[in-house]
């Protein structure tokens, strides 16, 4: 995630060309989101809070969820598509091994829903998440390295 890029999303439609730009922002100050977790009747859900303006890509879920952008407006690429313009509430639905970028354009929160015997961030993520060795974020989207840009 990154802070005062305008992507060009269209072009960046396969988990190869995600991956690429991964790297690419990595080399960039982080921002770091503001997200919340909960935990309730077999169910996990990740609420995260995105500045305008903030790049993401994101983690690949090893199993189907909801994701849900609750407000504002983002614009998605990955899963084999090109760049598409999401204004919430709308919810998609997000298949195992999608990787995705994730621009937005205004102030966005944006949630994920998953179904899940876990009671903690850590045993969700474990049970959820794919490793992904290029990630700047470690469990519960904290900053693996500490440069941050507010």
């Amino acid at each position: 995630m990154t802070e005062l890029i305008t992507p060009e999303l269209g072009a960046i439609t396969t988990r190869g060309d995600v991956e690429r730009l991964q790297t690419e922002l990595a080399k960039l100050p982080q921002y770091e989101p503001i997200t919340k977790h909960y935990f309730h009747g077999g169910m996990y859900c990740r609420e995260v809070w995105r500045a305008a303006g903030v790049l993401v890509v994101g983690k690949v879920h090893r199993k189907e969820h909801f994701y849900l952008i609750a407000s504002g407006t983002v614009l998605i690429t990955g899963g084999g598509e090109a760049a598409k313009r999401v204004t919430g509430p709308t919810i998609l639905l997000s298949m195992p091994g999608t990787k995705r970028a994730v621009y937005a354009e205004t102030d966005v929160l944006c949630m994920t829903f998953h179904r899940t015997d876990a009671t903690n961030v850590e045993a969700a993520e474990i049970e959820l998440v794919e490793d992904d060795p290029l990630t700047t974020y470690g469990v519960g989207n904290q900053l693996r390295l500490k440069e941050v840009t507010a």
